[in-house]
């Protein structure tokens, strides 16, 4: 099988702290895998060192089957990374950003202007092309900036948390933007603090914790494993709530949880429904909702970190996010940072 991006043994570690620690990942050429875990978790760290950013203290990555190491000036040229914030800048116009990209690649004027107005109409901004980046909304700057790491036509794309603070429907825009480059043959890694953004883009899910993977499958084998099915259930007066989810918890286990006004429990035996309405029943407790139905994403990562998901945190105050744009040099890669 081919691998677009692979890594071995991943080890990196700031000061005290062990971002990464032995970490195993792959991701089929033309695929996208997800990367989950929680604030601190190793994810930032891992796409850093994949995009070049910063080396690793032990363990080998690959990306496009060359060395991140010994061969960051190859790999450079088939990454395009889109971070957590958006890098352009604000004083330019669309237009100039994405001709700025081009020059800084050696791309002629004339083709990185062509490449431009081309990225332009594909991320729907032709109308703002001529405004200057500050008066665009969220979305409009998150698609410019996806489209900045494109103008290389990179065949990898690094995708950290990418519509962190963007509105459902900016959401949904760049994720049909990703699958169209993905049924192109573009491979990506996806960080996101939202999980249901995972189960709709990734082919394959790597869950880290503490530096560490601690499981790793499609959406559905992770489904499957925690727990297929969870049991949904809401009283029918609130005053009912506290005694209803004690004796779904004592059929069910410690993991019931209360939502709002929702009580919900992973089902791990196929007896648990009779058994709770036979409970509840002896106890005269009456039920507005009782449905069974497979487990979320968001459950997955709550019974396997013990807590849901949460917006990412630096892992590193040392290392600012950067715009990597497919074949800049080292150079071009630190006034990214800066810029940053």
């Amino acid at each position: 099988m081919t691998y677009a991006i692979q890594a071995e043994g991943l080890a990196k570690r700031f000061k005290e702290t062990h971002a990464l620690d032995g970490v195993d990942l792959a991701a089929r050429t033309g695929s996208v895998l997800g990367l989950l875990g929680p604030n601190g978790a190793g994810k930032t760290t891992a796409v850093r060192i994949f995009a070049t950013l910063i080396r690793p203290d032990a363990g080998r990555a690959t990306v496009a089957g060359h060395d991140v190491v010994r061969e960051a000036g190859i790999v450079r040229s088939l990454v395009g990374l889109t971070g957590q914030y958006a890098a352009v800048d604000e004083n330019l116009t669309g237009t100039e950003n994405l001709l700025l990209i081009g020059r800084l690649l050696g791309i002629p004027r004339r083709e990185a202007k062509a490449r431009a107005a081309e990225l332009l109409e594909r991320f729907q901004l032709s109308d703002a092309a001529g405004r200057a980046v500050k008066t665009f909304s969220g979305g409009m700057r998150r698609r410019l900036d996806l489209a900045a790491s494109l103008v290389g036509r990179p065949q990898i794309l690094f995708l950290d948390e990418p519509t962190t603070g963007l509105d459902p429907h900016s959401r949904g825009e760049l994720w049909d933007m990703l699958r169209g480059l993905v049924a192109e043959g573009v491979t990506a890694l996806l960080t996101t603090q939202y999980l249901d953004e995972a189960d709709k883009l990734a082919d394959e899910i790597v869950v880290i914790d503490k530096g560490k993977v601690i499981a790793d499958g499609t959406p559905d084998e992770l489904k499957s494993a925690v727990g297929g099915q969870v049991l949904q259930l809401r009283p029918v007066h609130a005053a009912d709530l506290g005694t209803t989810a004690a004796l779904v918890a004592e059929a069910a286990g410690p993991q019931t949880q209360i939502e709002g006004e929702l009580i919900i429990a992973p089902v791990k035996e196929p007896g648990l429904l009779p058994a709770v309405v036979r409970r509840l029943d002896r106890e005269g407790i009456e039920l507005s909702e009782l449905a069974l139905r497979r487990s979320s994403l968001d459950e997955v990562f709550l019974a396997l970190t013990g807590h849901r998901a949460e917006p990412e945190v630096p892992e590193d105050e040392t290392a600012a996010d950067a715009a990597v744009t497919p074949g800049a040099d080292e150079g071009a890669l630190a006034r990214a940072e800066t810029r940053s």
